[in-house]
């Protein structure tokens, strides 16, 4: 890490996952747009457990823009009182607040830090860096929407005193539709659970910092960000600044080749294919994954399906790299024969933003992460939604009753879409009205994420307002 005598620096911090860091790289890159001259640090937890690509991603990020330094933490061990993947991302920098401050304290001495930006996960390092009397802000790596939801917990713990998992009701938070109890992530559902005192102990903090940037664009999301300007969100205090920057998405290859399925599509017609895609760890087991090959061969629609090797039922391998799967032992027999025609099946991984902007490509089943469904609107591709883990039950909310950006999947109580469903829902995107009707909203929402960014656009006054307010020392100010 190189630090030139008397420059400014902005350090990020992301919790591990290649879903969180990649739009904190474009933060970086959108920082070092702006200001040319600030130095861009990005702090990288070193963790014993699969992240997604992150290696080959960081690596590309550093040979094309040099100007990004990552600093690489040491090495520490998973908290052993984790009983959830939610407690050990928010273990894990509670343990690295040494190192952490070790790196501060290093730059700091040769560079005024400007801004210390921290994932809301990362929530342990606040306060070794307002020890250190460093601006220090929260990049929310969602929407405004669970934005909203989020500050809002605080009000939900104090008024509802049962666990949301017995709630058996909606919660009205403001600027967004209700949310069932049970729709919430899994680590909330359960009030006397360590993973959600981490939360709400979050969500109090949150308001105590300079400012919260999220990834996401007003003219996407307005009812939710007048709400948190209107200070409904934060009930007992003042909500700080809001920076909506977004949308950052990353349009680096995290491999560097051309994959074969791009090839593929280059052959099928215009919309006319279906990509099944869940994220950079999301996969199913042995049963759900023939009612899936089921459904799309019944479907009669042309397909792109990303597929996984089953989770594992050991423990001791659950946050390990799985194996390439074997897709004739996990598929159905004679499905790949029968719907090579139609379908191509690739295995573990397809560049998702290529495939997506691909001219032939004409809806997209997603598990809802955020970064995925900005990808989505920036290409102007519907999706059907399949939430699997962490805010994505909340975000399927959001975009089929709020957005119209997208139609459901209807999933049993424990996650499981039949091919029938399946089936009738991919017909429904891609050849009924209902379908064209989202699909016309997507279109309209991709040409206002343009103007977003844009010169003039909502998301480019809000970065520039920001990273002037650096400059200028102003942290303070909105």
């Amino acid at each position: 890490m190189v630090e030139r005598q008397g420059e400014s620096a902005v350090v990020l911090y992301p919790s591990p996952g290649i879903g969180h860091l990649v739009s904190t790289v474009e933060l970086g890159k959108l920082i070092l747009d702006h200001q040319p001259s600030f130095s861009v640090t990005i702090l990288i937890t070193t963790v014993p457990f699969n992240t997604g690509s992150t290696a080959p991603y960081i690596s590309r990020v550093s040979a094309e823009t040099p100007s990004i330094n990552f600093h690489h933490l040491p090495l520490v061990t998973l908290p052993q009182d984790s009983s959830s993947f939610e407690d050990i991302n928010f273990g894990i920098p509670r343990r690295n607040n040494p190192d952490v401050r070790q790196v501060l304290e290093s730059i700091a001495q040769k560079s005024k830090i400007r801004a210390f930006l921290i994932d809301f996960f990362c929530n342990a390092a606040f306060e070794v860096s307002t020890s250190l009397n460093i601006p220090t802000y929260y990049f929310y790596t969602s929407g405004a929407s669970g934005l909203s939801n989020f500050l809002y917990l605080t009000t939900i713990d104090k008024t509802i005193n049962k666990s949301l998992k017995d709630l058996n009701d909606y919660i009205h938070p403001p600027g967004t539709p209700p949310i069932f109890g049970s729709n919430f992530p899994k680590p909330l559902l359960d009030r006397d659970s360590s993973s959600y005192n981490n939360f709400i102990a979050t969500a109090a903090q949150m308001p105590k910092a300079c400012g919260i940037i999220a990834n996401t664009f007003e003219t996407l999301e307005p009812r939710a960000v007048k709400a948190i300007a209107d200070g409904l969100c934060v009930i007992d205090g003042a909500t700080p600044p809001v920076y909506y920057v977004g949308p950052l998405i990353s349009t680096t290859n995290t491999s560097g080749d051309e994959h074969e399925c791009l090839n593929w599509l280059n052959s099928q017609p215009s919309t006319s294919v279906v990509f099944l895609c869940f994220g950079s760890i999301g996969s199913f087991d042995k049963e759900q994954l023939n009612d899936m090959a089921i459904g799309l061969e019944k479907s009669g629609q042309r397909f792109l399906w990303v597929v996984r090797t089953p989770p594992t039922e050991d423990q001791t391998k659950r946050f390990l790299t799985p194996p390439e799967p074997d897709l004739n032992a996990i598929l159905p027999r004679g499905f790949l024969d029968r719907t090579k025609d139609r379908g191509l099946v690739v295995k573990s991984w397809a560049p998702q933003m290529a495939v997506l902007n691909h001219h032939s490509v004409g809806g997209f089943v997603t598990h809802c992460g955020w970064n995925s469904v900005l990808e989505a609107v920036c290409a102007g591709v519907p999706m059907l939604t399949w939430p699997l883990y962490a805010e994505q039950k909340m975000n399927k909310v959001y975009l089929v009753e709020e957005l119209k950006l997208a139609l459901p999947l209807d999933e049993s109580e424990k996650g499981f879409v039949s091919a029938a469903e399946l089936e009738k829902r991919v017909r429904e995107l891609m050849e009924s009205e209902r379908g064209k009707a989202v699909r016309e909203n997507v279109l309209a929402m991709r040409d206002a994420s343009k103007a977003a960014t844009a010169a003039g656009g909502c998301s480019r006054a809000a970065s520039e307002r920001l990273t002037t307010l650096w400059k200028q020392d102003k942290v303070n100010g909105s």
